[in-house]
């Protein structure tokens, strides 16, 4: 939903919006439920990134709160307030271009909740740290631990590596499974790490290109948009 900028009458829904306005011609536009998921994300991602598993509670904590704070994010996007629907904020890659290509030119226009780009960029934010959290999950399962263990873990493994093949001799059996269940189970763990570690560094990626968006949006409507995660508040 577009704001009002000195050249845009806006739409009726943002004029009854700025009629709300307070004194200081600021309305409320985040809830307390996205500024504290976004700030919960913010250091659940970077606890994980930078203590890289030393102390390994304390990395896979971050990691569960990260994951649960998503997916409770998901449930938001659709019962949430107006701003923290994706229906307000979700736009089409041709939309974000167009904002992008009006920054420079000093035609971008101004939203009230996220912006083209900045909506898109949120989407693909909370993709790759639910990839990252997933994907550490499935990790530390692969030695028994963690909530996908009972799924993914060796003792998922064993019931599948024990249907196969009967052998006369079952100390050679036994030798085989253990040995399969060690082989595969090694190799699914170091896999699980790799797709860790590149959705990680993929998370901080798109979090550098965020920090030099809202940056650039904030010098290019001239307000503070990490106050504004703070407070929930913007300029109507």
């Amino acid at each position: 939903m577009a704001e009002m900028s000195s050249t845009d009458h806006g739409t009726p829904s943002e004029t009854a919006e700025s009629g709300n306005a307070d004194s200081r011609g600021m309305i409320q536009v985040w809830d307390p439920f996205v500024r504290i998921g976004h700030w919960i994300l913010v250091a659940g991602f970077l606890i994980a990134y930078f203590t890289e598993g030393e102390p390994a509670w304390l990395h896979e904590w971050a990691g569960y709160a990260v994951a649960i704070t998503i997916l409770l994010r998901v449930v938001w996007g659709f019962i949430g307030s107006e701003h923290a629907r994706f229906s307000d904020f979700v736009r089409s890659p041709v939309a974000a271009w167009e904002y992008i290509k009006g920054i420079p030119a000093g035609t971008a226009k101004r939203f009230i909740g996220h912006n083209p780009a900045g909506g898109l960029m949120a989407l693909a934010l909370m993709a790759s740290l639910f990839a990252a959290s997933y994907t550490g999950m499935a990790m530390i399962a692969q030695e028994g631990e963690g909530p996908l263990a009972s799924f993914m873990g060796p003792a998922a493994t064993a019931q599948v590596e024990f249907i196969g093949p009967a052998f006369a001799d079952d100390d050679e059996y036994g030798e085989y499974g253990e040995g399969r269940e060690r082989g595969e189970g090694g190799e699914a763990g170091e896999q699980w790490e790799e797709l860790h570690e590149f959705f990680a560094n993929l998370t901080l990626v798109l979090m550098g290109l965020h920090i030099m968006g809202f940056i650039t949006s904030s010098f290019a409507h001239n307000e503070n948009l990490v106050r504004a995660m703070i407070d929930g508040r913007k300029r109507a």
